[in-house]
């Protein structure tokens, strides 16, 4: 999946979905970190790409409720 259409599957969740997805890359970005921290992360980009995943929930999230 590209990044744009990883976009535009986001921006078309819930308030609890978006809540769920947030939840998963706050894992996964501990996960990442563990790994870096053991010397086991070979694809250290990743790290990037979930940072901005969470970015990018948090603003959407932060639009919704002031939406409503």
């Amino acid at each position: 999946m590209k990044r744009s259409e990883a976009k535009k599957a986001v921006t078309k969740k819930s308030a609890s979905e978006l809540k769920d997805e947030l939840n998963a890359l706050l894992k996964e970005q501990f996960g990442l970190r563990m790994q870096k921290a053991t010397q086991q992360l070979t694809n250290t980009a990743k790290l990037k790409d979930v940072r901005r995943g969470i970015a990018r929930v948090r603003t959407l999230m932060n639009q919704k409720a002031g939406e409503a």
